[in-house]
């Protein structure tokens, strides 16, 4: 392992004002997606919106570190011949890829998730970075239990899984890939921020243990976690303000000074919301590690929508550039909610 290659690596997937764009939704999910635009999900479409938002300047030059990729994206050529992750590294981003294969019911565990992908995934690494992926992502889902119930997540659910992920991310540095972590805390329900806060940063200290037990090098990864935010069902929202800190506060406490950035997943936020957050936290707080945003739907309803079924490339990139510069300015602490007026 090449501990030096991979820090490089992690490095420039937070570099200032820029963060990651997760392309990497299942065949499944973006279809539920052209579904909302009512367009075919067929590979040429997926394809399509792919290189459209991957060919888009000056969105992908200056605020984009990253992509993470499909299994079918990372095998995809133009029209012109050329492979999607050439586009992305013509850009000057990172090519990924996610390597888990879902989040199967845990058995003996209702209403709780462990996540899959495990067996062959040596082999999987080995070709992925043939096809050029400098990076990979595995998603852990921990849920928290419906009107107080505190037995969900269990032990169990949080130690299976963060052991999943010390696993995958051991596989990625022997392949010489930067594993990205991500254990989200779902904000689904109707738990408050307070109870956030608490799992959250019980499974981000079962996850730092199960790293250093497996000798996980932390300064050759990145975290991808939720933000500390009260459940979509919650009728006590917090203030951008009061997410800000204690989703800080939580990080402090719990992710070691030797990562080299964070780069939140917006888990359901509202575009504005996921940046707001995110601007919040880097406008006011000295923190030891650089905070930015690895962001999927928050990055691409709006460009979804202007692009369309008439596959309207120039609304399409014109929609993308805006959000990848708010994104972009949020993650250095620069936005303004009246930088929104000029879409």
């Amino acid at each position: 392992m090449d501990l030096e290659a991979l820090n490089d690596v992690a490095t420039r997937m937070v570099a200032p004002g820029q963060g990651i764009l997760a392309a990497d939704e299942s065949t499944g999910t973006i279809k539920k997606r052209f579904d909302t635009i009512g367009l075919e999900s067929t590979e040429t479409n997926r394809r399509d919106w792919r290189e459209m938002l991957f060919r888009t300047a000056p969105a992908m030059k200056d605020h984009i570190s990253g992509v993470i990729l499909y299994d079918e994206t990372i095998r995809q050529k133009s029209d012109d011949g050329t492979t999607l992750v050439k586009l992305i590294e013509d850009a000057g981003a990172v090519p990924g890829i996610k390597v888990d294969t879902g989040a199967k019911d845990l058995a003996l565990s209702p209403g709780e998730k462990v996540t899959e992908g495990l067996d062959g995934l040596r082999e999987r690494l080995k070709e992925y970075y043939e096809l050029g992926a400098r990076f990979a992502k595995w998603r852990a889902v921990i849920d928290i239990g419906r009107g107080g119930d505190e037995a969900i997540p269990s032990q169990y659910c949080i130690d299976v899984n963060v052991h999943a992920l010390a696993r995958y991310a051991a596989l990625c540095q022997e392949a010489g890939i930067v594993p990205i972590v991500e254990p989200e805390v779902l904000m689904d329900g109707d738990h408050s921020i307070e109870r956030c806060y608490e799992v959250t940063e019980f499974t981000l200290k079962a996850l730092y243990r199960e790293l250093f037990e497996q000798n996980v090098q932390l300064e050759g990864t990145i975290l991808k976690p939720n933000m500390v935010i009260a459940g979509q069902k919650c009728s006590d929202q917090a203030s951008v303000d009061e997410v800000a800190d204690m989703t800080v506060q939580c990080l402090a406490n719990c992710v070691p000074a030797a990562v080299p950035g964070i780069a939140f997943l917006s888990g359901g936020q509202s575009d504005l919301q996921a940046t707001a957050h995110l601007n919040a936290m880097n406008s006011s707080y000295d923190l030891p590690w650089p905070l930015t945003f690895s962001y999927g739907r928050a990055l691409q309803a709006a460009p979804l929508k202007a692009w369309g079924k008439a596959m309207d490339v120039k609304a399409g990139q014109k929609a993308f550039n805006h959000r990848a510069n708010m994104n972009g300015l949020a993650a250095l602490g620069e936005w303004t909610e009246a930088l929104e007026g000029g879409k």
